[in-house]
């Protein structure tokens, strides 16, 4: 039987994030991606939340990055994508992309209802 992965919405955009910062995701930086970039609102809890739930469904790991003076000796949490959740993103997409092509080119003409 073939593996099916869930991500819901938000985890994906979270997981997304953790895959263009490449070794560098941590709580505020995805955080600021969302908000920066995406321009959507979110609170540092939220993507946190869905960071431990990736990690717990085993789509992320996490490790201690280096204590560093600008943060005060505190050291970050890095976050980096796992095989497993390759293979849920490449299946969030696929899904997308058949959904996508299921759609009939009529409707998103200009003007269309």
């Amino acid at each position: 039987m073939e593996r099916r992965y869930y991500l819901g919405e938000f985890e994906e955009m979270v997981l997304l994030v953790v895959v263009v910062q490449h070794g560098e995701a941590y709580g505020l930086s995805i955080t600021n991606v969302i908000e920066d970039e995406l321009k959507r609102s979110v609170s540092m809890s939220s993507v946190h939340t869905a960071l431990y739930r990736l990690e717990e469904k085993g789509y992320v790991k996490s490790e201690m990055g280096g204590a560093t003076g600008k943060r005060g000796g505190r050291r970050k949490r890095i976050f980096l994508i796992t095989a497993t959740g390759k293979a849920a993103l490449l299946e969030a997409k696929q899904t997308r992309q058949y959904l996508w092509g299921q759609i009939p080119g009529h409707l998103f003409e200009i003007g269309g209802a």
